[in-house]
């Protein structure tokens, strides 16, 4: 699958982070089919949309990340998620990979960084 076949949903309670995270998916000619502000907007979403990798925030009101993960891994093994993380994180981190995750990315976002690790989780 090519990089501009990718469909991502992105999933932040910051509406700044999404809009970032957004402008260097696209940037990249990837396709954001929609944004999610927690966990459980992004499991209504998940369902709705079947994007290819999902971007998932760890720190969100009413359902984090973590939380959200499990959820998403009961619904579909195959779900390629890439957790995005603030610094200082590194438990939740090693949860999420435990849980299933495929990649992590850590704040401030890396614009290669990031294309590589949503690369990665496509493989």
């Amino acid at each position: 699958m090519g990089i501009n076949m990718i469909k991502i949903l992105i999933v932040d309670d910051s509406k700044t982070s999404r809009k970032m995270l957004r402008g260097i998916l696209e940037d990249a000619g990837m396709e954001v089919i929609g944004e999610a502000a927690n966990g459980q907007e992004a499991l209504i979403l998940y369902t709705s949309l079947k994007p290819d990798v999902v971007t998932l925030d760890i720190t969100m009101p009413v359902m984090d990340g973590i939380n959200a993960l499990k959820e998403l891994m009961a619904l579909d093994r195959t779900a390629r998620v890439v957790m995005v993380t603030a610094a200082g994180q590194k438990g939740n981190v090693v949860e999420a990979l435990k849980i299933g995750a495929k990649e992590f990315v850590a704040k401030p976002y890396e614009v290669d960084l990031i294309i590589d690790v949503i690369k990665k989780a496509m493989e």
